[in-house]
């Protein structure tokens, strides 16, 4: 539908109101600073985020803001390198804010999409939508997480094949499946529950890893997982 780069930072005033006439729709892209082991960088939530929300104005027309690297909540909030809120009351003000200058410059829908998935971080983008939503004003927002895309092709997890493939995607030279153990000389006990706490020991070959094994990335599953889910956000402002 659209032609050029989408990020509002690249974009003159004129290219940004020539992209809203045919699209008045802002994504507004955020995720956590957050550990997600040796072979991903801690920045992943919002780069995903960000990279999804750009392939999606590719496809239905609009702007893309810069990522909001800001998040609460989840098991990994004392790991190494993790920065993150305890309370999400300034995340609420800097985004309703936001929502509230795109309203008086004209747009008329806005997607919140978070790429940290933690309960606590829905319920806030959850929150902020319905707030801004009830106040009756003209521009609509919806909020979701990357983790609620419906009938995903890859389930959803933290640092394992789900989103080492969905960054692989968007920037393959972030991803090092390489750094991690070798799987034949340090293999993922058998039987063992991907989401248990084992994964928080230190001396696990997957140490900070819930989800699948990604060490023998399958990457041509990569690009139809990040199609998936910027189609699933495209159709987000559709009636």
């Amino acid at each position: 539908m659209s032609t050029g780069s989408a990020a509002v930072e690249r974009l003159s005033p004129a290219e940004i109101e020539n992209r809203l006439a045919r699209a008045s729709v802002a994504y507004l892209p955020l995720g956590s600073l957050e550990f997600h082991g040796p072979h991903l960088p801690i920045g992943l939530d919002a780069l995903t985020a960000h990279g999804i929300c750009l392939r999606a104005a590719e496809l239905a027309g609009g702007i893309v803001l810069p990522p909001f690297y800001q998040g609460i909540g989840g098991e990994h909030s004392r790991y190494p390198w993790t920065l993150m809120s305890e309370q999400p009351g300034a995340i609420e003000t800097l985004l309703g804010e936001t929502l509230g200058r795109l309203d008086e410059l004209g747009v008329r829908h806005a997607v919140l999409l978070s790429g940290h998935f933690a309960d606590e971080q829905r319920g806030l983008v959850t929150r902020i939508a319905d707030r801004w939503n009830a106040a009756g004003r003209e521009l609509r927002a919806v909020a979701r997480t990357i983790g609620q895309v419906p009938e995903p092709p890859v389930q959803p997890d933290h640092a394992g094949r789900f989103e080492s493939l969905l960054l692989h995607a968007i920037d393959p030279a972030l991803v090092h499946v390489d750094r991690l153990p070798d799987p034949v000389a340090f293999p993922a006990p058998a039987g063992e529950d991907q989401y248990g706490p084992g994964r928080h020991d230190t001396a696990h070959p997957l140490h900070g890893v819930f989800g699948a094994d990604p060490r023998g990335l399958d990457t041509e599953a990569a690009e139809p997982l990040l199609a998936h889910l910027a189609a699933w956000v495209a159709s987000l402002t559709s009636p």
